[in-house]
C-alpha cells in the first residue's frame, strides 16, 4: 500500500475509524506529522481537533533514534536500550531539560490562547502519520491517560508490527489498516512525505474550529 501524502492517508485511516462516530470523539493530531492525517480524520467524524505535543528523546549521534519521549508530565525512557548503547544518565537529563522547553514552547504556539480540552470521560483518538519505535505515542498516551478519558485510541495509517505492539499496552485499541512486514521506515509509505511546520499546524486547527 502506498499514499498519495497525508491527507490521503487520513481519509483511507477515517473510514477504518467511522464506527466511533456515534461516541463524539476528540482527535488529537501528534505534532506535527500526525495534525495533518488528524485534521482529514476529525472532518470526516465531525469531531473536535486538538494537538498533542510530545518530543522524542534521541541519542545523542543518532538523534532520529528514539531512546524515550516526553509529554507534559510524563517521561518515558527505554532504560534497557539506554543501557545498552551506554548513554550517561547525566547525558539523558541534558537532552530532557531541551526537550521540555521545546514542548512548552510548541504548547503555547498551539494552543494560541485557546483552552485545552477536557478529554475526562470522552473518547480520544489520537492520530499520527505514521508508527515506528512507538516512543513518542507511548509517552503522549501516558500523559492522556492521567485526564481518565473514557475510551483511548491510537490511530496510523502505518505502522510496524513492533510499534504497534509497544502502543498496544498503552491504547485501548489501536487502529492501523497497513503494517508491512518489511517496515523500515514510515516515509516508505508515502509518495509525498514533507516535513510539517508549525505553520502548517496552526492552520490546520484554525481551520478546523472555523469549520
Amino acid at each position: 500500500m502506498l499514499f498519495v501524502d497525508r491527507s490521503d492517508a487520513g481519509r483511507m485511516l477515517a473510514r477504518a475509524l467511522a464506527r466511533f462516530r456515534d461516541e463524539q470523539p476528540i482527535v488529537l493530531g501528534l505534532v506535527r506529522g500526525g495534525v495533518a492525517v488528524a485534521a482529514v480524520v476529525a472532518a470526516h467524524l465531525k469531531a473536535p481537533l486538538d494537538v498533542l505535543v510530545v518530543r522524542k528523546i534521541g541519542v545523542p549521534a543518532q538523534p532520529e533514534l528514539a531512546v524515550g519521549a516526553l509529554a507534559g508530565d510524563i517521561l518515558w525512557l527505554n532504560d534497557p536500550l539506554i543501557a545498552q548503547l551506554g548513554i550517561p544518565r547525566a547525558t539523558i537529563d541534558r537532552i530532557v531539560a531541551i526537550e521540555r522547553e521545546e514542548v512548552a514552547r510548541r504548547q503555547a504556539l498551539y494552543q494560541d490562547g485557546r483552552a485545552v480540552p477536557d478529554i475526562a470521560g470522552r473518547t480520544v483518538i489520537v492520530v499520527d502519520d505514521g508508527l515506528a519505535t512507538g516512543a513518542t505515542a507511548v509517552a503522549g498516551l501516558r500523559a492522556l491517560r492521567q485526564r481518565q478519558p473514557r475510551r483511548l485510541v491510537f490511530a496510523s495509517p502505518v505502522c510496524s508490527f513492533d510499534g504497534a505492539e509497544q502502543v498496544g499496552r498503552e491504547a485501548d485499541e489501536v487502529v492501523c489498516p497497513f503494517k508491512p512486514s518489511d517496515f523500515q521506515a514510515v516515509s516508505q509509505a508515502y509518495r509525498s512525505f514533507p516535513q510539517v511546520d508549525d505553520g502548517e499546524v496552526r492552520q490546520l486547527l484554525r481551520m478546523q474550529s472555523e469549520s
